[in-house]
């Protein structure tokens, strides 16, 4: 008897695209920069990589581009055989629209999508345009340029019968360990913070935390304490710390402090950075560094950046940095 039966699959590529608008203000002075040098944008992501656009006001070859701009947009994350398709606009300024588009989504089907060998690769255009030509036209107006990027990256995925589907409840993990905190089942250790207590579980901190693994389990730790006296961090900040250790998710600080207050978010966030460092907990560490970029502001930046200085956060320091190099920002 033949079992044999009738089977199919399907093969679906399509791309994953993304913009970027890059602003070159005060056109002029970037002219007589020399051949070969350019001007570069900021980085951008777009299906998983990271992108930039880079303009050469006097052409990217002195032998062949002296009299044009050259645009590249050039892959700026690791990468190998990035297969993508590319549109370059120059924005008609005069509001007429008459946008100049280059685009490589139009002759996908006659040579297909671009593939990009290593970071660093390009595409783009040498001859972009006639240098003469661009600086009488809209696309230059008060000494300012606009051109709009797009990239499409190309993904391939294959999509087979598919014999059920079963419903699979998400994880409730943080929310079960959540609730043995709170309800004190089975804590072996308390921790006196100030003029509070919480109780806890040994096992669930030195899990999550390297700091309490050594404390309780290390070589001079001590496995039978039942009670720690913590001196250097507040107790809604241990509250808070210990919400994240046993439910994995950012602890509501509103709720914590009682108090709606940005001002005391703000400073409740940075002394749980400071203690997320003195504990090695990383992921709430960078979660602190997230929501402090959120609600930076002229009132917050000297703090904030003091604190990234003191915590070993680059991250945070170098946003720190760039907000305060902006007079705006400032007021």
């Amino acid at each position: 008897m033949d079992d044999s039966k009738d089977s199919a699959s399907k093969s679906v590529s399509e791309t994953v695209n993304g913009s970027h608008q890059f602003t070159i203000k005060g056109y002029s002075l970037a002219k007589g920069m020399g051949p070969g040098k350019c001007i570069a944008s900021d980085i951008f992501t777009v299906g998983g990589y990271d992108w930039a656009v880079y303009f050469y006001p006097d052409g990217k070859n002195p032998e062949d581009t002296a009299m044009y701009v050259s645009v590249f947009i050039a892959l700026a994350s690791e990468g190998t055989d990035v297969r993508a398709l590319f549109e370059l606009t120059l924005v008609d300024q005069s509001g007429k629209g008459k946008h100049k588009v280059h685009s490589h989504f139009d002759r996908a089907l006659e040579s297909g999508p671009y593939t990009l060998k290593y970071r660093g690769s390009m595409w783009g255009y040498k001859r972009f345009y006639r240098r003469t030509t661009l600086e009488s036209s809209d696309y230059i107006k008060d000494d300012c340029l606009i051109m709009n990027c797009t990239v499409g990256v190309v993904r391939t995925r294959l999509e087979g019968p598919k014999q059920c589907s079963i419903h699979v409840l998400p994880s409730d993990m943080g929310q079960n360990l959540k609730a043995l905190l709170e309800s004190e089942v089975g804590c072996d250790i308390t921790f006196q913070v100030g003029d509070e207590a919480f109780k806890a579980h040994k096992l669930i901190l030195a899990a999550r935390s390297p700091v309490f693994r050594a404390q309780f389990f290390g070589l001079v730790g001590d496995p039978n304490i039942d009670k720690v006296v913590v001196k250097d961090v507040e107790p809604s900040v241990f509250k808070a710390m210990l919400l994240f250790i046993y439910s994995d998710k950012f602890p509501d600080i509103q709720e914590i402090t009682g108090s709606g207050s940005t001002c005391m978010s703000t400073n409740m966030v940075q002394h749980l950075l400071a203690a997320a460092d003195l504990y090695n907990l990383d992921r709430l560490k960078v979660l602190c560094e997230a929501k402090l970029c959120e609600k930076l502001n002229a009132d917050t930046v000297a703090t904030t950046l003091a604190l990234a200085e003191q915590h070993h956060c680059s991250q945070l320091k170098a946003v720190c940095l760039k907000f305060a190099a902006t007079p705006a920002n400032l007021g």
